[in-house]
């Protein structure tokens, strides 16, 4: 399990230019399954992707898609972690 942490590196107005590009690169992630929950910072200066893959090499492919990244519009920092509580039975079958 991978969580990638985004860091805008240009202003708002210009995240908002690729926000929908970016959107429509999540719904197809999450359609794929990659994805299992992501969303912006509070405050508003990057943004949180929680992703199922078996390896850095899959994430790191799979954050190259991003319009943000190819856009210079965020950096991304990558953690990985192995889940071992979840809080109810149906997150921890779709995350095995």
């Amino acid at each position: 399990m991978f969580i990638a942490i985004l860091t805008y590196r240009k202003p708002l107005k210009e995240v908002d230019r690729f926000l929908q590009a970016h959107r429509d690169y999540l719904a197809e992630h999450y359609a794929a399954g990659d994805f299992i929950a992501s969303g912006p910072q509070n405050p508003r200066i990057g943004g949180v992707i929680m992703i199922k893959a078996d390896n850095r090499a899959d994430v790191d492919a799979i954050i190259s898609q991003d319009p943000f990244n190819l856009n210079g519009i965020a950096d991304y920092q990558i953690v990985e972690f192995n889940p071992t509580m979840f809080c109810d039975a149906v997150l921890s079958n779709f995350l095995l």
